[in-house]
């Protein structure tokens, strides 16, 4: 908690909501420092010229007591201001005693300043840990209420996924720092609060509201509820999801990892060994990739009403520019950044981004094919930012989580349909990395001549890319509206693959110099899949090199 000037104010703190002096003051001493020191804030690398309390919304308690719902407005030098979630509760010294939970145990990061209102002493902290607060969230949800407010009203929808009977449950703040806020009840359920708002409702929110509500797929947590603030003629804003909650050993990173170990121990060795349960268990997450993407998969049938944000759409020219577009401002960053920084990088990398630069014309080749090339197959609502990390592994199955989207983009972005393979090439790229990763930065591994492991990477990530593949297409059955052919099929992987490995190439050059080698590496995959095309489709351009790839050889004096 930061040290200030005493905070006085005469209004009371069930009147503060009408007394706009107070919030005015609050938003210019108690709230700049705190707000600098939450996690969730992403505004401290800019330079801030001030906090405003734009909105409030009041939230009645069970005592009679009230906490508000802040709508914080930050404003910069430079950039559009940014809008976050800050719920306040104030704990009076003379009913301290008389509360379900104790002021000494909520920790330094929810303690936001000692005041005194209308002549009571106490503090101000961040109400998720008011055990108040917490129940009339999770009550006003569990009786899907709407509550009116100044500006609006605040919706409270019920899922599914919460059960009959659950009225009342124990409840804590889970001690995790993110970007958001998460609570548990009854180690059954875990609301969500988002902590940075956008003028739209959450992707995540609107992904697992229609998994549970309108699909039979349950591998995910399955949805509880979500807090909307609504206003006349303005756009919905999500405030909060509760979703039911999954016992888990580890993410699949971290399963994938421990396999891998097994490996691993073969590899100085000579042996090549992979375990027939892994086989299994990446047979399985093709498999519930696959049933995922059926899940969403609701095409608009004569006579029924569908949800037209969920219907598949098909490759228009407004998308592929919307990609392509993206797709060539991100090449050229990274050819900068690779010239910038060539010099950092080891023998191998230096080879691998030698032949990447000097397949540059092949692949602007390939993105104008995309342009121009008849697509049949069809656009759907994804995951977006798909890969071991975001899977659970339970005793004998795996959890999606986390349908929020890529975190760079836009809200109005991360909406946006695309193939379902842009999930597939997100998976299949995270197994690249985890094996590369596992061979090319292990103590079991040092000596071993990094061609060699090179191949024994690629042994067994083809492999396990293989089989991953064809247990998730195999799910879909053929044909399928989805995909129209398996040519359209591998000419959209390689597209999503390709993307996917120049957006990671960026994060390893400013940040992980020596695993520059393991996009790059994928990239020159990519690209000698495109060479098959173009020689395959019988007419290369005259002018565009092959792929350079004696380069790659290591010279030997």
């Amino acid at each position: 908690m930061v040290t200030t000037q005493p905070f006085i104010a005469s209004t009371s703190w069930s009147e503060v909501v009408h007394d706009a002096a107070f919030w005015t003051r609050l938003a210019e001493t108690l709230l700049p420092d705190y707000v600098n020191t939450c996690r969730w804030f992403a505004g401290k690398a800019r330079l801030q010229t001030g906090f405003k309390v734009q909105t409030i919304h009041s939230l009645q308690l069970p005592d009679g007591d009230v906490s508000y719902l802040l709508i914080l407005e930050a404003s910069y030098a430079d950039g559009i201001s940014e809008h976050y979630l800050l719920p306040l509760s104030f704990i009076a010294d003379h009913i301290a005693l008389a509360l379900s939970f104790q002021v000494a145990d909520i920790p330094e990061k929810g303690r936001i300043g000692d005041v005194t209102l209308g002549g009571y002493t106490g503090i101000v902290i961040d109400a998720i840990y008011d055990d108040r607060f917490r129940q009339v969230l999770f009550s006003a949800i569990y009786h899907h209420q709407t509550l009116s407010q100044t500006d609006g009203q605040l919706v409270f929808y019920r899922g599914k996924g919460l059960e009959e009977g659950d009225t009342r449950l124990t409840s804590t703040v889970l001690p995790v720092d993110s970007s958001n806020s998460a609570m548990i009840f009854g180690d059954k359920y875990f609301l969500k609060l988002y902590r940075k708002l956008f003028e739209e409702t959450n992707p995540e929110v609107d992904m697992v509201a229609f998994l549970t509500d309108e699909s039979n797929f349950t591998n995910i947590p399955a949805f509880g509820g979500s807090i909307i603030w609504q206003r006349n003629d303005r756009p919905d804003v999500t405030l909060g999801m509760m979703q039911r909650m999954v016992q888990n050993d580890k993410d699949s990173w971290m399963q994938t990892g421990d396999y891998l170990n097994d490996f691993l121990y073969g590899v100085p060795n000579r042996m090549f060994a992979i375990r027939e349960d892994v086989f299994d268990k990446v047979e399985l997450l093709g498999r519930r990739t696959g049933e995922l993407h059926c899940a969403l998969y609701k095409p608009n049938r004569p006579n029924v009403l569908t949800n037209d944000a969920f219907a598949p759409e098909p490759f228009t020219d407004e998308y592929r520019q919307f990609l392509i577009q993206r797709f060539e401002n991100l090449l050229e960053r990274r050819y900068a950044l690779l010239i910038d920084n060539y010099t950092k990088l080891d023998s191998q990398a230096q080879r691998l981004a030698w032949v990447f630069m000097e397949a540059k014309e092949m692949i602007e080749t390939f993105i104008n094919d995309f342009r121009t090339r008849p697509l049949d197959s069809l656009r759907i609502r994804i995951h977006g930012d798909y890969h071991l990390g975001q899977v659970l592994a339970t005793e004998n199955d795996f959890v999606i989580i986390d349908f929020e989207g890529e975190p760079e983009s836009s809200i109005r972005e991360r909406k946006i349909k695309h193939s379902p393979l842009k999930d597939v090439a997100g998976m299949i790229r995270s197994y690249h990395y985890a094996v590369s990763a596992k061979l090319f930065n292990s103590a079991e591994t040092e000596g071993i001549e990094p061609e060699h492991l090179q191949r024994v990477s690629d042994r067994w990530f083809y492999l396990i890319r293989d089989t991953f593949l064809d247990a998730y297409l195999d799910t879909f059955g053929a044909p399928h509206p989805l995909f129209k052919n398996n040519t359209e099929i591998n000419f959209l992987l390689l597209i999503y693959l390709l993307e996917k490995a120049v957006y990671e190439l960026g994060y390893e050059i400013s940040y992980r110099p020596s695993w520059v080698k393991i996009p790059l590496k994928g990239i020159i995959d990519v690209v000698r899949e495109i060479e098959k095309i173009r020689l395959s489709d019988g007419n290369p351009t005259p002018d565009v090199p092959m792929l350079q790839t004696g380069l790659l050889q290591t010279q030997r004096t």
